[in-house]
């Protein structure tokens, strides 16, 4: 997944990578193991209902539907009002034959009657079906690789969010086993049940997916002028508390432009011990145009580190004892996390996740379970590691 802030560049430098991908795997197409399997070829992704990329790639804009740029790359440009079109119709399909379960639960003629095209309203609706697409996409086993540019996508940590909000607000309002005990007791309700399970399930699905290391790798797009240098660290920060697995930060210097070395700079002092390691920086350097062509895609010369099956940020947490026992007990939970301003730390707590918010951007982190019946009882940050310390509560810990 290749993302960054509007104007950086994300787009041109994730067609760069993707055609650098295809071109690397083709003495392999050509007499390896993958003309055995029938897959292989790379994908590129695009959520950007006006994305430039067909005609940087000289094809024709076909959305839903992969078109073949060379012969080991082909583009998939996703067309957000038809991803939503297709997907809402097969979930309210499954509200409609609900019949008589609408007097027994009234949100369900509510929600029967909402229009596809009114959906784009609906707090993350668009997101998810967006998100599902690429997944199917994914691991439909046409590709051996699929590079996702995120450019279109407005705020791309809000999107890569929405799996975690939505099904924690679906367990909130109709919790798994309440819905399972309702539909057992009210036929009518029973297929309804189904829908929300198979969308709680692809919310789950798609979150595993998102931060899975082992298969998937995050490149932050950063412009090399003064804007790439003041937002880099609030970037890099939010991709460490949302537990992205994050392998390269790139600087594109942009058309005509000098590169500048401050942003490459604060990368590396923000990733730390984690630069050049598990974490490349790199410059893109300076084009005397704009790339409008595969051609000239291809001579920016970026390529995206492959998945390295590392953990980040909150997705690798450490959980500690420090003492005491029973109501007693003191826990702490803390993984490295970067605060490009401290005061604007801010925590909560909602359910079972730990509501935290850095740099404007707030994530819902999962706890731990033997978390989950405890108290926040104190946090800290060292300058690299957020700390948080838990107590038990005693409304909820086990008792002899």
């Amino acid at each position: 997944m290749v993302l960054g802030p509007g104007g950086s560049g994300v787009s041109a430098l994730a067609a760069s990578g993707a055609l650098a991908m295809a071109d690397a795997a083709r003495p392999a197409r050509r007499g390896g193991p993958l003309a055995l399997t029938g897959t292989g070829g790379t994908l590129l992704v695009t959520v950007d209902p006006r994305s430039p990329l067909p005609q940087r790639l000289g094809v024709f804009r076909v959305p839903g539907e992969p078109v073949a740029a060379t012969a080991e790359l082909d583009l998939l440009h996703l067309d957000p009002l038809a991803v939503v079109e297709r997907g809402w119709s097969d979930f309210t399909a499954a509200l409609g034959a609900v019949g008589a379960g609408r007097n027994l639960l009234p949100v369900i003629g509510t929600v029967a009657g909402i229009d596809a095209g009114e959906l784009t309203g609906l707090p993350g609706g668009q997101d998810f079906l967006l998100l599902r697409a690429i997944r199917d996409a994914a691991t439909s086993g046409r590709w051996q690789r699929v590079v996702v540019d995120l450019s279109g996508a407005g705020d791309p940590y809000a999107l890569l969010r929405v799996p975690t909000v939505l099904g924690a607000a679906i367990e909130r309002l109709w919790p798994r086993h309440r819905r399972l005990a309702e539909a057992s007791e009210k036929p009518a309700l029973a297929q309804l049940a189904a829908a929300v399970d198979a969308v709680a399930r692809d919310c789950q699905d798609l979150a595993e997916l998102i931060g899975d290391p082992s298969g998937v790798a995050v490149h932050l797009v950063v412009s090399g002028g003064a804007r790439g240098v003041t937002g880099a660290p609030d970037h890099l920060a939010i991709a460490e508390v949302m537990g992205l697995p994050l392998r390269s930060v790139l600087v594109n210097s942009g058309p005509g432009a000098l590169p500048t070395a401050d942003a490459v700079t604060a990368a590396r002092a923000v990733l730390g011990p984690e630069a050049g390691a598990a974490v490349s920086v790199r410059t893109v350097e300076a084009q005397a145009v704009e790339p409008a062509r595969l051609s000239q895609l291809r001579k920016l010369g970026v390529t995206l580190p492959a998945p390295n099956g590392r953990a980040r940020g909150s997705a690798a947490p450490s959980v500690a004892h420090l003492g005491g026992e029973g109501l007693e007990a003191e826990y702490q939970l803390s993984w490295r996390q970067s605060l490009p301003d401290p005061n604007d730390l801010a925590l909560g707590r909602s359910g079972d996740d730990l509501l935290v918010t850095v740099a404007g951007f707030r994530q819902p982190v999962p706890l731990p379970s033997v978390l989950r019946r405890c108290r926040v009882s104190g946090a800290d940050w060292n300058g690299t590691e957020l700390i948080v310390r838990f107590r038990p509560d005693p409304a909820v810990w086990p008792q002899r």
